[in-house]
């Protein structure tokens, strides 16, 4: 009937189903923080994040929280790595929570005076 609004009531989740729910919701949001974090600056060789020195970027990298959990990252590698002729670092790190993995790429920029 035009006019009428007819609400449609939900039927009650149990506790395991609401838990389920969430728990998707959560991995949904932690594969789109991913996705954007590869877009994001040291998300690929080809947009590193510029550091003055290499002793800059372990520490940096330990200092974000998981994409997924907000637990602590550990290292796993840091190497150096040609890209295109040009030298890069990249760092591997994975949660220590939750265990999600990520690689974080970086480009040593020197000011040298002229």
């Amino acid at each position: 009937m035009p006019g009428y609004d007819v609400a449609v009531a939900k039927k009650k989740l149990s506790a395991r189903a609401e838990r389920r729910e969430a728990e998707r919701a959560t991995e949904k949001l932690g594969r789109a923080r991913e996705a954007l974090a590869r877009l994001e600056a040291g998300g690929a060789a080809g947009r590193p994040i510029e550091v003055e020195s290499a002793s800059q970027i372990v520490p940096r990298v330990l200092a974000w929280p998981c994409l997924r959990c907000d637990g602590a990252l550990r290292l796993d590698e840091h190497a150096a790595v040609t890209v295109g002729g040009e030298s890069r670092r990249l760092v591997k790190v994975h949660c220590a929570s939750c265990g999600a993995k990520r690689e974080v790429w970086f480009r040593i920029v020197t000011d040298l005076p002229s």
